[in-house]
């Protein structure tokens, strides 16, 4: 088949993922002024922020990861043009994100003892807990945004949460630099100030979505007069089974990634400090593939809803091929600035943190290398995972991703991480060894399925 079957769905793909990777990138951007921010404080601090946020990805992955399962219902109800099933998936994904989100805020808030379990530095520690005080509660507005922008991407309205992700950003980098540094007559709140700004942009990103949606002609009649306490019970249970194998999809990925935070607590702070670097320059590219991952959940849920397999089939490979493109020109940007790239996050006029400062630099510049191989895996693997949520193919999905990452990716992290082995790098090596064995196992399920489906509509 000639090539240009798949590149000429490059610019529709692009207007559907485009939006998305904006909104995801400015939501990244801010965690990157925050440590660029914070790291003018000094290692400890940047450490502290990077530990709180270990527990904050990991419940966030949890509800992220059960909100998607809104997206594809959505889909295949808007392309068969069925409003009653998609307000009915629109209001009971709605409720069960709320409640998931004040569940993972209580669990967020009563964890925090075990910091002092996980042998971390003690210093980092007590800068951690207040921090996380704060942001903890940031997670109930944030899954509830989430249930309103799954939606919303399931119109294909991809627009929308992000222009609320962008106001949420704007007014979080104002209010951390404000309450940080204590600027303008406010109190220097050190990383505390960066949690009340994280919390304030999150609350207002939930109205602000609502209100956009709320006066849109598509999404109007969704939003408006929900019926919050009238609860289908075969809806939830089909949210539910949807829902939930997404969410541990995510865990599982998101937390090899945290368990790195944590293995690099065990070799000091300035290991965690540079972890923390390397690990927020390469989640910014995550978020464009994390862009092409919702266009393919959004596009493959259209054509399941048509019960059109082959031009299903034809248009993932072209977020497949799309997205590989995009990671390859990552990796050659990581390596070409591996050793410049680091040197943002912290102030070399700071004489007394100099020796630190240095260091971390130096171990992140080698982290960077590891993070400009597994940009491709890293792309194809969520790309793919997006076209089997489209498909409503959560299960096998769910444990492929657990024996990539904690049977494969976690050992090799643990054993390689060690300080008498390879140190940070290590760890990074597992990382790598996770993400591709996902990438090769996830799409060899969505080839079978498809080949599957093709394969009975043509009897």
């Amino acid at each position: 088949m000639q090539i240009s079957n798949y590149t000429k769905e490059f610019k529709y793909n692009w207007q559907l993922a485009a939006p998305v990777m904006l909104g995801m990138l400015g939501h990244t951007f801010v965690s990157f002024v925050d440590n660029i921010m914070v790291g003018q404080l000094g290692t400890a601090e940047l450490a502290a922020v990077s530990l709180g946020n270990s527990f904050m990805f990991i419940a966030m992955s949890l509800g992220i990861g059960f909100s998607t399962a809104i997206t594809p219902l959505i889909a295949e109800a808007d392309s068969s043009k069925d409003f009653i099933k998609g307000k009915s998936a629109f209001k009971h994904g709605l409720f069960l994100c709320t409640v998931l989100g004040i569940l993972l805020f209580l669990l967020v808030y009563f964890s925090k003892p075990l910091m002092y379990l996980m042998k971390q530095p003690v210093e980092v520690v007590e800068l951690a807990i207040p921090y996380l005080n704060y942001v903890a509660v940031s997670l109930i507005p944030l899954i509830v945004f989430q249930g309103f922008k799954q939606f919303s991407d399931g119109l294909s309205m991809t627009k929308y949460p992000m222009y609320a992700t962008l106001i949420g950003n704007i007014i979080n980098i104002v209010l951390n630099y404000v309450l940080i540094f204590g600027k303008f007559g406010f109190p220097e709140l050190g990383i505390v100030g960066a949690a009340y700004g994280t919390l304030v942009s999150r609350l207002v990103m939930v109205w602000y979505l609502w209100y956009l949606l709320k006066g849109k002609e598509k999404s109007k009649a969704f939003v408006t007069n929900i019926k919050f306490f009238v609860l289908d019970k075969l809806m939830l249970k089909k949210i539910l089974n949807l829902g939930a194998p997404s969410a541990m999809q995510m865990f599982f990925e998101v937390a090899i990634f945290t368990a790195a935070i944590w293995l690099s607590g065990l070799l000091g702070k300035n290991p965690q400090a540079a972890n923390q670097i390397a690990l927020n320059l390469s989640s910014m590219t995550f978020m464009v593939a994390m862009g092409l991952s919702v266009a393919s959940m959004i596009r493959v849920g259209n054509q399941k809803g048509l019960k059109a397999y082959l031009e299903l089939r034809r248009i993932a490979f072209s977020l497949f091929l799309m997205g590989t493109l995009l990671a390859f020109c990552f990796a050659l940007l990581f390596f070409a600035f591996h050793d410049y790239l680091p040197r943002i996050y912290v102030d070399f006029n700071d004489a007394e943190n100099y020796a630190d400062n240095m260091e971390v630099v130096s171990i992140a510049s080698n982290l960077l290398i590891a993070a400009a191989i597994f940009q491709i895996s890293d792309s194809i693997q969520v790309v793919v995972l997006g076209a089997l949520r489209g498909l409503q193919d959560v299960k096998i999905p769910t444990v492929i991703t657990f024996i990539s990452y904690w049977l494969v990716g976690f050992p090799i992290s643990w054993f390689l991480g060690d300080k008498d082995a390879y140190g940070s790098f290590g760890i990074w090596l597992g990382l790598l060894a996770g993400l591709t064995t996902a990438s090769i196992l996830l799409y060899i399920r969505f080839n079978y399925l498809t080949k599957k489906l093709i394969g009975k509509s043509l009897k």
